[in-house]
């Protein structure tokens, strides 16, 4: 019992989390969603109040599971850390999260100038829309860094150690790098169906962003994970979208 107490904590904070920002990601995905599918779904269910509970049901389990044995395989690599925010880690991850937000607000006059359609979503992305603020802080800040970096990198983390480098005592520094990559790559991924929703189509120029920007951030917060700890992974990640939408705001 004593094993699993601790992960067993971790999730049940993460629920509430978990909960608000699932509720408020499917409100946000179903504001841009094509009206045929969200009618065809609304059409199994009965409505769209209950589309969305079932996609909040479906992040919370998402947590509990992730959260749980992330935790358990995290604490076995030596990747759980206490959890409280040390004032020198604190300032490096509120510096990293800071130049993430810039880095990604710039895609608005980078990338915007060789894909049109993007325009049009960053004006939008200008406006303050609180289930869309509210989502990217706790699901993006959150949800997202206890399913890539806690648990799959962790894995990841664990199965390469197991498999190449048993003899070690530890997991060694290739193994963390090359599964933050992969961990990262995956990130980036999870991105492309939003950019399909959003743009209606992928084009080559389209998967280059998704993965340049997303990918770009998903190392950096996968570094901050395994340096400092899963906490630092979420601060850095809450903020660089604090930061991108509110120079967004600022400027559209």
């Amino acid at each position: 019992m004593t094993k699993i107490r601790k992960p067993l904590i971790f999730t049940l904070c993460l629920l509430p989390v978990a909960a608000v920002g699932g509720w408020f990601t499917t409100q946000m995905s179903t504001a841009s969603i094509d009206e045929k599918a969200l009618e065809t779904a609304i059409q199994q269910v009965g409505s769209k109040e209950m589309v969305m509970l079932i996609t909040m049901i479906q992040t919370v389990i998402y947590a509990i599971v992730c959260g749980f044995f992330g935790y358990i395989v995290a604490d076995k690599i030596g990747l759980i850390r206490p959890f409280r925010l040390d004032k020198k880690n604190t300032l490096i991850t509120l510096l990293a999260g800071a130049l993430c937000g810039i880095v990604l607000s710039a895609d608005a006059f980078t990338f915007a100038k060789w894909i049109p359609e993007l325009t049009n979503s960053y004006e939008a992305s200008g406006r303050f829309d609180v289930p869309t603020w509210i989502a990217s802080v706790l699901y993006g800040g959150v949800i997202e860094e206890v399913m890539l970096r806690l648990f799959f990198m962790s894995l990841l983390a664990l199965i390469g150690w197991k498999l190449f480098c048993r003899k070690e005592n530890a997991v060694p520094e290739k193994v963390l790098v090359f599964s933050n990559i992969i961990a990262a790559a995956l990130f980036a991924a999870e991105h492309l169906p939003a950019t399909i929703q959003t743009f209606g189509h992928l084009t080559p120029m389209l998967i280059f962003r998704c993965f340049l920007m997303n990918g770009a951030l998903g190392i950096v917060f996968g570094r901050l994970y395994r340096k400092y700890g899963i906490q630092y992974a979420m601060l850095a990640h809450m903020l660089t979208h604090i930061i991108s939408r509110t120079i967004w705001l600022i400027i559209f």
